[in-house]
């Protein structure tokens, strides 16, 4: 077991956290984040190709250079079919289809427009109130498991946690203005579990310290638990890091907001999981006596 003194970082890194949460914040507040085509409305066109060559990045290369505004390229069904949306609004005029499609022709080859429709603001309106929705609600299924699962002390550490996790990145994704599209409200979701899964850890080596050193402080025993728990932790980040750099680097242009996204969490997870889950039991002076009362009630 190693034997490095985190807690005697706990008040500079909480700092450092607040500061950075912060920020983050004001720039969610004024420069907000940047919504892609699946938040904004635009239109959406089903094409298919001649040619299994035509791949993702080669077809939104072709629509990036119309000027369309923000482009995104999907593949549906067969290797050939893929649902194309952008930022404009002109489905319901046949030249303006008519010269997208020359365009794409003269670019990929022959081209079939298999469907061609709006997608209106208030669609998109309802697909971001609906990741709104399914982060809050993670959120809280999250609250109430580790309530039960623990004690509300721990309850409230692991939700700050995670809310430090989820606004630092997403202050990052504003200061960039990297895009906001589903894949990148999937890899908040997944920063959630991911963030809560390694607090827990934590969180029940401590509870289980708790029972056994009634005359440690729970800023020793914290620091305790944390070293007993690292090797796991670290092995943990570096393998999903690896697989989620080669995500970045290899999966195409597709992939790299989600990677990203969840690069940024896994760190910020691991960080967070010690830096900021365990100061606030010190905070809240959790102790013997709090497990003990739990259990009786």
């Amino acid at each position: 077991m190693t034997n490095i003194a985190f807690n005697k970082f706990y008040n500079k890194f909480n700092i450092l956290s607040l500061i950075l949460i912060i920020i983050s914040l004001l720039f969610l507040l004024f420069k907000g984040l940047n919504y892609g085509v699946d938040f904004k409305g635009g239109t959406l066109i089903e094409v298919r190709t001649d040619k299994n060559s035509n791949n993702i990045s080669l077809i939104r290369d072709s629509f990036n250079q119309m000027n369309l505004g923000d482009v995104s390229v999907k593949k549906f069904g067969n290797e050939t079919d893929f649902i194309v949306k952008f930022e404009k609004q002109n489905s319901n005029d046949p030249k303006f289809i008519e010269n997208i499609k020359s365009k794409l022709s003269s670019s990929i080859g022959d081209v079939d427009f298999r469907r061609v429709e709006n997608v209106g603001p208030k669609v998109s309106a309802e697909l971001l109130k609906s990741g709104v929705i399914a982060i809050t609600l993670s959120l809280a299924a999250m609250l109430i498991y580790i309530w039960v699962r623990f004690e509300w002390q721990f309850s409230l550490g692991a939700i700050m946690a995670i809310f430090h996790d989820v606004i630092i990145t997403l202050g990052i994704f504003s200061l960039f203005s990297l895009e906001i599209n589903l894949s990148i409200v999937a890899a908040v979701l997944t920063i959630v579990g991911y963030s809560m899964n390694d607090t827990v850890v934590i969180f029940d080596r401590v509870r289980e310290n708790l029972k056994k050193y009634a005359d440690i402080k729970i800023f020793e025993l914290t620091n305790i638990s944390i070293n007993e728990t690292l090797s796991r932790t670290i092995i943990t980040s570096i393998t999903t890091l690896l697989a989620l750099l080669s995500i970045y680097l290899f999966g195409g242009e597709i992939l790299k907001g989600f990677s990203f996204a969840m690069i940024l969490g896994v760190v910020f997870g691991t960080y967070s999981s010690i830096y900021i889950a365990n100061p606030i039991l010190v905070l809240l002076k959790v102790s013997q006596k709090t497990i003990v009362k739990e259990e009786k009630d």
